[in-house]
């Protein structure tokens, strides 16, 4: 049993991005194939909590974007779809919280704690974090519930989609937000029954 003070009470889930979109070929090689499941399975746990959990859909502006509305990139992927009546939220930039709602909508749910999940790691997600602690959350993030690409840094190494996610992570544990993969997110949330429903 996590100490009190480390219990997650009345959490909010968010999940960014997970699109037919993010496989397209353009993005190359990624990490955590099985990240589509754990998400599902975050899904699973905060619908039958009866916890806030809103999905953030990218409608992109560009012409030549996979994820621009319109075309079957757009649509959520199955595994994670969002069911009738659970809150989607439209972002067409990075943070999930720059033109939205979702502010509003973690402020009137009562959250204790943001949790997110999503794609990819080092881009929308990081930026929502970063967001998210500037505006004063209390914030986790899934490890294995997210995922990176291979990336090309401006020297032109090829950096493996693991190194980008882990070093992503990094950036944000301790300063915007605590990183930690699903179990040990299980942990710290509170047992049913317990009354912190």
């Amino acid at each position: 049993m996590p100490d009190a003070e480390l219990t997650i009470l009345r959490p909010a889930l968010v999940v960014v991005d997970v699109q037919k979109a993010i496989d397209h070929p353009r993005w190359g090689p990624r990490n955590h194939p099985q990240a589509e499941r754990v998400i599902a399975g975050l899904l699973a746990l905060w619908r039958a909590r009866g916890w806030p959990l809103f999905h953030v859909r990218h409608d992109s502006t560009e012409p030549d974007s996979p994820y621009r509305p319109g075309q079957e990139g757009h649509d959520f992927k199955p595994e994670v779809a969002p069911l009738a009546g659970e809150a989607v939220l439209a972002k067409t930039v990075h943070s999930a919280f720059v033109e939205t709602e979702l502010r509003e909508r973690l402020m009137a749910s009562g959250q204790d704690a943001v949790v997110f999940a999503g794609v990819l790691t080092h881009n929308s997600l990081e930026a929502t974090v970063r967001a998210s602690a500037d505006l004063g959350f209390r914030s986790f993030v899934v490890a294995d519930a997210c995922w990176s690409v291979d990336t090309r840094d401006l020297r032109g190494h090829l950096w493996p989609a693991e190194d980008v996610h882990a070093l992503s992570l990094a950036h944000m544990h301790g300063e915007y937000a605590t990183v930690l993969d699903s179990d040990a997110l299980r942990a710290r949330l509170p047992a049913p029954g317990s009354g912190e429903d």
